[in-house]
């Protein structure tokens, strides 16, 4: 193969590949369609590369359709240019038919992308006429691909050309087929998006069309074409409003309130998982908002769990847009009886969600009225209501203050903390950073600290790791003089008897070496640089290829800016390499030739590093 002329090895090559047994190796080659176009140029793959492929979509896997597809979206330059692109439509035309809904769906997007690349003239002779097609065949897989189609042209032709697409289109959403009807009200909401985007690209009739087709959805007997009409009419609402137009929000309010209390649990979960979507177009008109009440307590109620979650984490979005006496005396109480609801999702969605309510009523009103519920599900039995509830916090705590947060707080994180489940101890520690800056240093101190260095001993080395990340996180938000006082000295402090536990010596030395970049020099010359050497000649080898990682640390800090400080100046460079040279450098050396090989290992890289360091 290597002596063929090199104007014809790119092209055969393909050819041989696409004829291997292994499906594999076919796509293997399809992938590389991009490099043979680049070696043929732009006019041999116009003439001699495109035709073939045209033959190669005519039998093959789907899994070479698939790459096909997606690769002659990116084909336009590699055949000249836009002027060219019409000659890839019939490849990809041939993809769109298929009924393995991945390539079908890669064959969309192609043909999507190529699309906005073409002229006027170019859509209406050869873009308008393939969508027209394939929306008119009798195969459902062609039909239900031309309906992502639409939206690429939809704006960028004549009237009488839209109106002709909007009549198509509405047959689409009539058809027989349900996955074609499917498809046609997924795709829906982009094309009144577009309209909307596009004020000058809509009429009357297109209105016409469009709410015929809105109705034609909400009537559907298929619940799974019905739900997704509760997403078409958020956009004719956004569209309406975008020109500033009520004169058909009250018919739109009767068609929502319709879907919101539908038969069909699917359609009400659609709804309640898009109530503040929907909700929020009527803002400005109490009236309006106010119809949306009941319904909106009804779905809190609904049978089903999946609505009472999906309306759960609607709460502060609508509440948002009702009076405060409203959320008192008719939210509030249902909210109170989906706090003990029997569905342990619906109650993690409602504690996920229901401190929004905190700043939209009086502090009085929150200590009455919402803490009783929140103090409630903070005694949850299932850990993660617990852990959204103490995740948002820190908007009860603006409100109302730690201090009465604090007594029914601690017995929680308490609980939480010493959870026979190692994933809910490991949750509760990637929140304690956040509490410790909601409830500040007094408060963390006091009531938190034993709890969080009590981590760095649990028999879970994952719980071990992430109490090292939660104490650096720690030094961090509360400073170098709290890190000293309250993490390194207490692990210094530490007995003989514990640290002749190597992983209480291997936990300890990873604690410190990640606070060596948050902590003061001093603090790191003092007191960490000293147990580190302690640990040197540490019989357990692990132990001693971490001590050559933490020297290297060591070194980093000490010759760039520590916190607190400015960048040393000339000087103080000096001086700080003379000290690494001196105290530092030997113990370094002396481990790159220990007995282990792991250690030797580690302890050269450190080595290495130290010396650019010091010579930079």
């Amino acid at each position: 193969m290597a002596e063929q002329n090199d104007d014809v090895y790119p092209l055969a090559l393909l050819m041989d590949e696409l004829k291997h047994d292994d499906v594999a190796n076919r796509v293997a080659a399809m992938q590389k369609l991009d490099t043979i176009a680049l070696a043929l140029g732009p006019e041999r793959t116009r003439e001699e590369l495109i035709p073939f492929l045209k033959e190669v979509a005519q039998d093959d896997e789907d899994e070479v359709f698939a790459v096909l597809a997606e690769q002659l979206g990116h084909f336009v330059p590699l055949i000249g240019g836009s002027e060219h692109a019409e000659i890839l439509l019939p490849v990809l035309e041939v993809l769109a038919a298929t009924e393995e809904p991945v390539v079908r769906d890669k064959a969309v997007e192609s043909l999507n992308e190529i699309a906005s690349q073409l002229s006027i003239e170019q859509i209406k002779e050869n873009f308008y006429p393939l969508v027209e097609g394939l929306a008119d065949t009798e195969w459902f897989s062609s039909r239900v691909s031309s309906t992502g189609l639409f939206q690429s042209i939809i704006v960028r032709v004549d009237e009488t050309t839209r109106k002709s697409l909007l009549t198509t289109y509405s047959k689409l959403i009539h058809d027989e087929g349900p996955m074609v009807k499917r498809a046609a009200a997924t795709h829906l909401p982009k094309i009144v998006d577009l309209l909307r985007e596009n004020p000058s690209c809509s009429n009357e009739e297109d209105w016409d069309l469009i709410s015929s087709m809105f109705q034609s959805l909400t009537t559907d007997k298929q619940d799974s074409v019905k739900f997704l009409s509760v997403d078409v009419l958020i956009s004719i609402l956004q569209f309406f409003n975008s020109r500033k137009d009520v004169s058909h929000h009250q018919d739109l309010l009767n068609s929502a309130l319709q879907l919101i209390q539908d038969p069909s649990w699917r359609v009400r979960y659609m709804a309640a998982d898009r109530f503040e979507q929907l909700a929020v177009q009527f803002e400005g008109n109490d009236q309006q908002v106010g119809e949306l009440i009941e319904p909106f307590l009804g779905l809190l109620k609904d049978n089903e769990g999946e609505v009472r979650k999906a309306i759960a984490k609607q709460l502060p979005g609508f509440s948002r847009l009702v009076k405060k006496e409203v959320i008192l005396e008719k939210i509030l109480p249902q909210v109170e009886e989906l706090s003990n609801d029997p569905s342990e999702i619906v109650r993690s969605a409602l504690a996920s969600e229901i401190t929004g309510l905190t700043p939209l009523l009086d502090r009085e009103v929150v200590i009455e009225n919402l803490l009783p519920i929140f103090l409630t599900m903070l005694k949850d039995e299932f850990p993660e209501v617990k852990l959204n509830i103490i995740s948002k916090l820190k908007v009860v705590n603006d409100v109302i203050g730690i201090d009465l947060l604090a007594q029914s707080l601690l017995p929680a994180i308490s609980d939480l903390a010493k959870d026979k489940q190692w994933r809910v101890r490991l949750a509760i520690i990637e929140y304690i950073p956040l509490l410790a800056e909601q409830l500040g240093v007094g408060f963390f101190d006091e009531e938190l600290g034993n709890l969080v260095l009590s981590w760095l001993w649990d028999p879970v080395y994952s719980i071990r790791e992430a109490a090292v990340t939660n104490l650096e996180q720690l030094a961090k938000i509360f400073g170098s003089k709290w890190a000293d006082e309250e993490i390194i000295e207490r692990i210094l402090k530490t007995d003989d008897t514990t640290l002749s536990n190597f992983v209480y010596r291997l936990t300890s030395l990873f604690t410190l070496t990640r606070l060596i970049p948050v902590v003061d020099k001093e603090i790191v010359l003092d007191k960490i640089l000293p147990f580190v050497n302690n640990l040197a000649q540490d019989q357990v080898p692990n132990i001693r290829f971490n001590v050559a990682k933490s020297y290297l640390v060591i070194v980093q800090t000490l010759l760039d800016k520590i916190p607190g400080e400015e960048r040393p100046v000339p000087d103080d460079i000096e001086s700080r390499i003379t000290y690494v040279n001196k105290f530092i450098v030997p113990v370094v050396e002396t481990l790159k030739n220990d007995s282990d090989s792991d250690v030797k290992y580690f302890a050269t890289q450190s080595y290495d590093a130290i010396q650019k360091l010091v010579a930079k």
